[in-house]
């Protein structure tokens, strides 16, 4: 993405894929050669959440969460087309699509370069992912492509509330098996983190200073001093994430090319099927565009503590949900930079012309 996602950011941000794969390199690298590192910050970690990395998708949020007017919240519900898509979307296709592509690919296309019982765990790996829509991140890809940050909660906190019963029945369907532990903890406490807690702290934030110094004060002076923010954090983010697997990463590096292709392809698929979606139901682009990022991007935290809960450590599905992440990133600033480059093509929102509202 040699363009600007945002405009008026700094050169920093501009050349942010550069940035981010720098970051990439150096996390593994770290974790590497010093893994001391990873290990010292492993210590941090509740329910199978890292603390350090917890602390640093909040730092991205937060400044995304004093933007969000919840007058938009609440007329969310009366322009459900979003909303419609978003839900639709992640749990009556993506899961099921993310099985059948990873099947095709892991058990036919490289049926000869991966041992037969290894395909499954990697194949257990890829339904982890794919029955798990995103809950953090979503709303960086939000904010670097235009998306309205009020709607973007919404769609959000709907998948939260169905992660909370759909994740186990379609996991355990899809993988065959009727014991799949998922740990509640961990699901519970990233809503909590990477959601409420935010949100929370944005809406108490917004209310009282613009109760003290008006709102033109809190627009234009207080938001502008958290620029640069949420891609700093992207990046540090980046670099823990990356240090904790480079070693998995560098002992496999076939295995990561092999389990990358499927899950690539899933990641661009179901993209277009809901940004496309949006385009003919002539959905306005502040929506159109959170609701394709949050099915093509992944909760990756909640993929990995169930694949390491169910299949250990060292297993090709834990592998698997860790290629999920290694791919992610990549994968969504081009589709961030290909939403931008097609906003045209989408209706104006009434938001934009005379009040904020959905159309």
């Amino acid at each position: 993405m040699s363009d600007n996602p945002k405009p008026g950011l700094s050169v920093f941000a501009r050349y942010l894929s550069f940035w981010v794969a720098l970051c990439i390199v150096l996390g593994v690298a770290i974790g590497y050669f010093l893994p001391g590192v990873p290990a010292f910050l492993g210590r941090f970690e509740y329910a199978k959440v890292s603390i350090p990395v917890a602390i640093l998708i909040w730092l991205m949020i937060y400044p995304m969460m004093l933007k969000v007017d919840f007058t938009s919240i609440r007329n969310a519900g009366k322009k459900p087309k979003g909303l419609i898509i978003t839900l639709v979307v992640n749990w009556l296709i993506k899961p099921f699509t993310m099985y059948l592509i990873a099947w095709f690919f892991l058990k036919v296309v490289f049926k000869a370069l991966i041992p037969g019982e290894l395909s499954t765990e990697y194949l257990a790996g890829a339904v982890l992912l794919g029955a798990a829509p995103c809950t953090a991140m979503v709303f960086v890809w939000s904010y670097l492509s235009d998306g309205d940050p009020g709607y973007t909660v919404v769609q959000v906190a709907v998948n939260d509330l169905v992660i909370l019963f759909a994740f186990t029945p379609i996991v355990a369907f899809l993988l065959g098996v009727s014991d799949v532990s998922v740990p509640w903890d961990t699901l519970l406490l990233s809503v909590v983190l990477f959601v409420v807690i935010p949100l929370g702290f944005g809406a108490l934030t917004r209310s009282s200073l613009i109760r003290k110094h008006g709102k033109d004060w809190f627009e234009n002076v207080f938001i502008k001093k958290f620029d640069g923010i949420t891609e700093g954090g992207l990046l540090l983010t980046l670099v823990i994430l990356f240090a904790f697997q480079g070693r998995v990463i560098l002992a496999n590096p076939l295995a990561i090319v092999l389990i990358a292709v499927p899950l690539v392809l899933q990641t661009y698929f179901i993209f277009f099927i809901g940004y496309g979606w949006a385009k003919a139901w002539k959905v306005p682009y502040e929506v159109a565009a959170p609701a394709g990022m949050i099915g093509a991007s992944n909760f990756f935290e909640l993929a990995v503590a169930v694949a390491i809960s169910l299949f250990g450590l060292a297993s090709g599905a834990a592998l698997a949900t860790v290629v999920g992440v290694l791919v992610e990133v990549p994968v969504m600033l081009s589709l961030v930079k290909i939403s931008r480059a097609t906003r045209g093509s989408f209706p104006v929102s009434q938001a934009i012309v005379d009040a904020k509202g959905f159309k």
